[in-house]
């Protein structure tokens, strides 16, 4: 297993309580939307993979080790965390520079650093802009550039926060390219969100959070379909997902596409899965 919590708890300086025993395993290659409402842990739970908080109780584990005495440093190798604002993580004066930054200091050679930072700009759209200042940029190309410069470290595990907040639709497509090349690379990635349809399309696997504990954890398909829990937990299915609900159709996943399938003619409502 790539990553696991084991019982955590998380309790901030000034006692307030962010997790409670929360227990879940991560394996290579999966795409996992993290969910529910503001302050409800989201944030939190993913600052431990990364060793940027501790557990109060309980245990983070990471290419099966515990993480307890491993440095922030050398954590960064194995798993990266992009913030949900791109200015929280931008550090250099140009854009080139910023996305070689990271696998430069995980120690990657001149020429591997510069083929993953060249790989991670074309993903995200950021060719040709080599040289100009990452503050001259738009907000959302500030944000495919943290993007692109989280993607170039190459880690195991990435943990998005709200990457598609300020993208448009192309954008948000540039990101869905960039998720499959990291499936297809046996890279995991563990998306909070609230773009539920960005979900629907994008992810396998939901895990819930609710008032500091762990909800759900099953497939992002079945999620959309628990009606009561979506509500406790603040949350709107997708906008397929509240159409198929309409027309008492349920397809194995609530995209336009399995969608479409489901109205082909001939098809009966128990052969639409």
């Amino acid at each position: 297993m790539l990553a696991e919590l084991r019982g955590v708890t998380f309790a901030y300086p000034d006692g307030t309580e962010a997790l409670r025993d929360v227990s879940l395993s991560i394996g290579a290659g999966e795409r996992i939307a993290l969910v529910g409402r503001n302050g409800s842990g989201k944030s939190t739970l993913a600052r431990h993979l990364n060793g940027l908080l501790r557990p109060s109780s309980g245990e983070v584990w990471l290419d099966g080790k515990p993480t307890a005495d491993v440095p922030v440093a050398v954590l960064a190798g194995r798993a990266a965390l992009l913030f949900q604002n791109p200015d929280d993580q931008i550090c250099k004066g140009r854009v080139a520079d910023e996305v070689a930054f990271g696998p430069r200091n995980l120690g990657f050679s001149p020429e591997r650093t510069a083929e993953l930072a060249a790989e991670a700009m074309t993903l995200f759209g950021l060719d040709g802009l080599d040289a100009a200042n990452p503050y001259d940029l738009g907000w959302s190309e500030r944000k495919r550039l943290a993007l692109a410069s989280v993607v170039a470290m190459d880690t195991p595990l990435l943990v998005l926060d709200e990457p598609t907040a300020g993208l448009d639709a192309f954008e948000a497509g540039l990101l869905a390219s960039a998720l499959d090349r990291l499936g297809e690379q046996g890279r995991a990635v563990v998306l909070i969100s609230h773009d539920m349809d960005f979900v629907a399309e994008n992810c396998d696997r939901a895990v819930c959070l609710e008032s500091r504990r762990l909800r759900f954890d099953g497939p992002v398909a079945e999620l959309f379909t628990r009606e009561e829990l979506l509500e406790s937990c603040g949350l709107l299915p997708c906008q397929v997902a509240r159409l198929c609900a309409r027309l008492a159709v349920r397809p194995a996943r609530f995209t336009p596409e399995a969608f479409l399938g489901c109205l082909r003619p001939g098809e009966t409502a128990s052969g639409r899965e």
